[in-house]
């Protein structure tokens, strides 16, 4: 149970988790606003004060047409000795939220860029828009085929594990049944018994999970996966409500299935 559980929250945490890590892939795109060489500057700084109000940036950085030109000598050489002037123009490096990463809204706001009469282009990778999109709706997918999947398997091999547990204590149970006792009096300690299981294999998959959060947190810190601690505590407690309702309701099924046997069968 144990196993099962760690693997199944593991998954859990994956699942609950994509938005976050789909969003960091998505916030790695960046885009260019490139100014025309005779742009006024009170022009150029009012576009980055536009930008620091945005809901829709992330972050963004200045590039002066010096800065740009110095972080691409190994292309440009000396221009110095071949033009009369840094060929460069001023920019804007920025990066937009994960939310707005998506073809039609990335247009808009490159319309809205391309409004100013002082921006000559704006650029970005589409293909490379396009294709983060696409693939993250198709891990999306695959993913919800595969927890479904392991959902029920983890249901099956907990069910498994627990009959197996009631099959080894078949002749107690049709014992206290043949001298009187009732069935739900048979029933209840190996029910509350499968609860404990439950509770112990939720309680040691939980533990095993929170040192894979710690471990996740500290390899990728910009996830942020410890913090946010919404998210874990609905794993955490998916974990505890499914490992003790499956032994509760595998063992209750598995005694009623004793119980009502006959005695040559239980051979």
């Amino acid at each position: 149970m144990f196993i099962v559980l760690t693997l199944l929250g593991a998954l859990g945490l994956f699942v609950i988790n994509t938005d976050k890590i789909s969003g960091h892939v998505k916030e790695n795109i960046p885009i260019s606003v490139y100014f025309k060489r005779d742009a006024d500057p009170e022009t150029v700084k009012a576009f980055g004060e536009k930008l620091k109000d945005a809901e829709y940036i992330k972050d963004y950085a200045y590039v002066t047409k010096e800065e740009a030109a110095a972080n691409n000598r190994d292309i440009m050489g000396d221009y110095e000795n071949l033009l009369d002037s840094n060929p460069l123009s001023d920019s804007y490096d920025l990066h937009l939220k994960g939310n707005y990463v998506q073809a039609d809204s990335i247009k808009k706001i490159e319309v809205a860029f391309r409004s100013n009469p002082e921006v000559s282009d704006v650029t970005y990778d589409v293909l490379m828009v396009e294709m983060a999109n696409e693939n993250i709706k198709r891990i999306s997918f695959w993913i919800l085929i595969i927890s479904g999947v392991l959902a029920f398997i983890s249901m099956l091999l907990i069910n498994s594990s627990l009959r197996l547990s009631i099959y080894s204590h078949r002749f107690i149970i049709k014992t206290m049944q043949m001298v009187g006792a009732t069935k739900s009096f048979i029933r209840r300690p190996f029910i509350w018994r499968g609860i404990k299981l439950g509770l112990i294999g939720s309680l040691c998959a939980i533990a095993a999970l929170l040192w894979f959060i710690y471990y996740l947190d500290q390899k990728f810190p910009v996830l942020n996966i410890w913090e946010d601690w919404v998210p874990n505590a609905i794993v955490f407690a998916g974990v505890l409500l499914f490992g003790i309702v499956i032994a509760a309701i595998s063992t209750f099924f598995a005694t009623q299935r004793f119980l009502n046997l006959r005695t040559d069968d239980l051979y």
